[in-house]
């Protein structure tokens, strides 16, 4: 009997390599989780597709992983993040072989990636990823309860965008220049915006009509 006739193998397969791919993604292990997880996700889609859909289902699960990379570097608030999950499960459950397998590979999806938190616990994690675990310490010292407090002072203030914020980018409140995010929409440069939210040292802008 084939052994990838196993439905619970799909679980394995797509549990183990999400929770060595998010983990490589979470913590610095130089390439080894990486490695392992990319072997596990190979040979599941490699087990039930042929060759073109095998291609597409796999850029599909990547294109999920791309996101969270991209969530974790640039916005750290968990919407690409979260697309990039449902991007991962769309794949593994359209590659199964029938209904029973496509639930173990969306439960190992799910069950791989919150595993791959407990690496946190014991491995050196990725700077990129630091505003979401809240690992460095704001303490007078690091200068953040004084930065907070001038940042603070932003909050309905008007200035001027230096460059495109796409939606991050620089802008400028009297003659002063701060990093910016909008609230998930475009904004050319040169536009006048409004500090709606300040949150630590985030500030967060919307266009002035």
């Amino acid at each position: 009997m084939d052994i990838f006739s196993y439905s619970w193998l799909v679980f394995v397969m797509t549990g183990f390599g999400t929770l060595f791919l998010i983990g490589e993604i979470l913590v610095n292990m130089r390439g080894l989780f990486g490695l392992l997880g990319l072997g596990f996700i190979v040979v599941y889609f490699s087990a039930y597709l042929e060759t073109g859909s095998f291609i597409i289902m796999l850029i599909i699960y990547f294109v999920g992983i791309l996101l969270i990379i991209i969530d974790g570097k640039l916005l750290n608030d968990g919407t690409l993040s979260t697309l990039g999950l449902a991007s991962m499960l769309i794949s593994v459950a359209l590659a199964a072989p029938n209904l029973t397998s496509g639930l173990y590979g969306v439960a190992g999806v799910l069950v791989g990636g919150f595993s791959s938190l407990l690496f946190l616990k014991v491995f050196k994690r990725r700077a990129m990823w630091s505003k979401l675990t809240l690992k460095d310490r704001l303490t007078n010292e690091a200068g953040y309860n004084s930065m907070s407090k001038e940042y603070k002072k932003l909050l309905g203030r008007e200035g001027i965008t230096l460059n495109a914020l796409r939606p991050v980018g620089t802008i400028r409140i009297d003659h002063q220049d701060y990093s910016a995010i909008s609230n998930g929409q475009w904004i050319d440069k040169g536009k006048s915006i409004r500090v709606i939210q300040v949150d630590g040292t985030r500030i967060l802008v919307e266009t002035i009509d």
